[in-house]
């Protein structure tokens, strides 16, 4: 594992990957190709002109970058770059992994035996408590939940593994927690050792489009993904979908036929899926791949944390000012 990075290249890496149109994959190539985010800015705006841009290409500044640090500080927020001992090993391995993630809470679970739970926000009663059944035991067997903090499945998810170690990662930055009435949860979350994550800038609002960006993070984190209810065309299908090119493991709890909420669930078990009605199925195909001491049973409580290892690296966002005020919540989360 590399070292940190000093203070003044993460304040470049921070510039840079704020600077328009460079997204994960392009900031890999531009550090790759120029052997530093420094030279790599420099080159920017001629690299700009080259490729045929009508105007200046906007290239995020020391006092912007210097601001966000700063905020970003106030609010308990911590920037961890690709490589560092803290960033999750398994979110490295995927090929648009950020180059920056702004965490708030514990590092430590970031690199544990992660499972992601997703789900539909219009959630039935049942498919609330098979939620907070799967997370509760799935939690201590000694797994970390991640989810999105979205209404319905993902917040039960949240609800359930709080003591046990959750994760939440946001669409928006660490300032527009959406949905805003989430936020007392997202607090608890924290203060109970978990984390909350973001590659967003502070004071991004979640639009539409930021949250298939934050689903690729939920499935790229964890070692598999579980989806208790999806309708046809659920963003949860999208995270199903992301975890498969990743290379996670798929499940999928089954529900009624004739609940729409349970027709994409259903359609992930016929075409392979592993089917699950109980934390047990989970557990049997993730044990071998978390590849540390034996997780518990999920009638046995247990208090580990594993780890696992790590290279580094889309889609683009522009760069948004530093705010501390998200008034218009427009997302879909």
């Amino acid at each position: 594992m590399a070292p940190n990075l000093s203070p003044d290249t993460k304040l470049d890496w921070l510039r840079l990957i704020r600077s328009e149109n460079v997204g994960p994959r392009t900031f890999r190539t531009l550090i790759n190709h120029y052997g530093g985010a420094s030279r790599a800015l420099s080159a920017l705006p001629d690299l700009a002109r080259r490729g045929g841009a009508a105007r200046p290409v906007r290239v995020a500044t020391r006092e912007e970058a210097e601001r966000e640090l700063a905020a970003a500080e106030r609010l308990g927020v911590a920037f961890i770059a690709v490589g560092e001992a803290e960033y999750p090993t398994q979110l490295q391995r995927i090929d648009d992994a950020p180059p920056l993630i702004a965490v708030r809470g514990k590092t430590a679970v970031l690199n544990a035996a992660i499972v992601a739970i997703v789900g539909s926000r219009n959630a039935s009663a049942a498919g609330v408590k098979v939620t907070e059944r799967l997370a509760r035991d799935l939690g201590n067997a000694g797994l970390v939940v991640v989810s999105g903090l979205a209404r319905g499945i993902d917040a039960a998810a949240h609800r359930a593994s709080l003591e046990t170690g959750s994760i939440a990662v946001l669409a928006g930055g660490h300032d527009c927690v959406y949905p805003p009435e989430h936020a007392p949860l997202l607090d608890a979350l924290v203060a109970a050792g978990g984390a909350a994550v973001s590659e967003m800038p502070l004071g991004w609002e979640p639009r539409g489009r930021d949250f298939p960006r934050r689903n690729r993070l939920i499935s790229g984190i964890a070692l598999g993904v579980v989806v208790v209810e999806a309708a046809r065309k659920s963003g949860s299908l999208i995270t199903a979908r992301l975890a498969l090119e990743q290379n996670r493991e798929v499940f999928a709890v089954p529900g009624s036929p004739l609940d729409p909420r349970s027709e994409g669930t259903n359609a992930l078990i016929k075409q392979g899926a592993v089917l699950v009605t109980q934390a047990e199925d989970v557990l049997e195909v993730l044990r071998p791949i978390a590849g540390h001491a034996p997780m518990r049973t999920a009638e046995e409580a247990a208090d580990d944390a594993p780890a696992l290892p790590a290279p580094p690296a889309e889609p683009t966002a522009p760069p948004a000012p530093v705010s501390s005020r998200c008034s218009d919540r427009r997302g879909r989360g």
